[in-house]
């Protein structure tokens, strides 16, 4: 058994130390073809170099900026389904498409409709432009983020992260052991999901800065006509009293509903206590006044004709 020790850690060494000897005549080659390349490339003249460096410099790629754009747009227009209708029609033969669409009216029957539509970055400016032609421009915001970075910088790690996985893979290809094969799968799986992600942002990257975003907004005519006009006049004043009043009326009601329960169990209460409870209860005798202690006045005596009897008889 310490034979065969002896003898794996024996063929190890050798390995390491064949290994190192053949780094070291490749690196020794290696640095032997860049003197000689360096020495031909310097025989020439420093001119020679100084235009390398300019054509390296015009033959490096130059990234196209990625920009995400937005835009909002509320336009009064006469008839607002047109309207919708002309949008939809510029979105499409754009090669656009609507994204989300809500419709409305209000008290006074004034129709409002928000739709947001997507449309190639290519082909915004000239969408933007007929969206506004449709009716009276109101107001208009647009916006305009360069990810540029962003992009670059999800692409890098899109590239290192297949590479990763690629290396896994052939770990587990190679793997013999079952903890080893264990543990590569769940490192394996780890990174796939890593990918995932990083795809899901780059579609979501792409499919934002390929894409513009337009939230239109329609309203029709005379739906901001009286939008300046603060001033409450006597119909305006009649219809805040009227709705007072039924506001009112409402609450009074909402109590009386509120306290009859109470009120009619009170009265169920009152009601069994004088009919059924009161005419039970033993009843006391009221107590007789005594006179008051002392001689009391005695009334005279009266005589047959109506006159007093003197107290000495006469």
């Amino acid at each position: 058994m310490r034979t065969t020790c002896q003898v794996r850690v024996l063929a190890g060494v050798l390995l390491a130390a064949s290994l190192t000897l053949a780094g070291c005549g490749a690196s020794g080659g290696g640095d032997s073809k860049a003197s000689g390349a360096d020495a031909a490339t310097a025989a020439p003249g420093a001119g020679g170099g100084a235009a390398e460096d300019g054509k390296s410099a015009r033959r490096s790629p130059r990234l196209a900026p990625s920009v995400i754009r937005t835009a909002s747009l509320e336009v009064e227009v006469r008839d607002v389904p047109g309207a919708l209708a002309k949008a939809r029609r510029v979105t499409e033969d754009a090669g656009g498409y609507v994204g989300e669409e809500s419709t409305d009216r209000d008290d006074d029957g004034s129709e409002r409709t928000r739709v947001v539509l997507r449309v190639p970055a290519e082909r915004y400016e000239g969408v933007l432009g007929s969206l506004q032609g449709t009716g009276k421009l109101l107001r208009r915001t647009a916006r305009a983020q360069d990810v540029t970075d962003q992009v670059v910088d999800v692409d890098s790690r899109i590239k290192s992260q297949r590479a990763s996985v690629a290396r896994v893979r052939e770990l587990m290809d190679r793997a013999d052991k079952l903890t080893d094969v264990v543990a590569l799968e769940g490192e394996l799986s780890g990174r796939e999901a890593d990918l995932e992600a990083l795809l899901a942002r780059q579609a979501s990257l792409k499919d934002r800065t390929g894409l513009a975003t337009i939230t239109l907004s329609l309203s029709g005519r005379g739906a901001h006509a009286d939008a300046g006009d603060d001033t409450p006049g006597f119909l305006d004043a009649l219809s805040g009293g009227w709705h007072a009043f039924w506001t009112m009326l409402r609450w009074i009601a909402l109590v009386v509903g509120a306290v009859l329960p109470f009120a009619a169990l009170l009265a169920l209460l009152v009601f069994l206590w004088r009919r059924v409870v009161r005419p039970r209860l033993p009843r006391h005798p009221r107590p007789v006044p005594t006179a008051p202690s002392g001689s009391l006045p005695q009334a005279r005596p009266v005589s047959e004709s109506g006159a007093p009897v003197s107290g000495d008889g006469n």
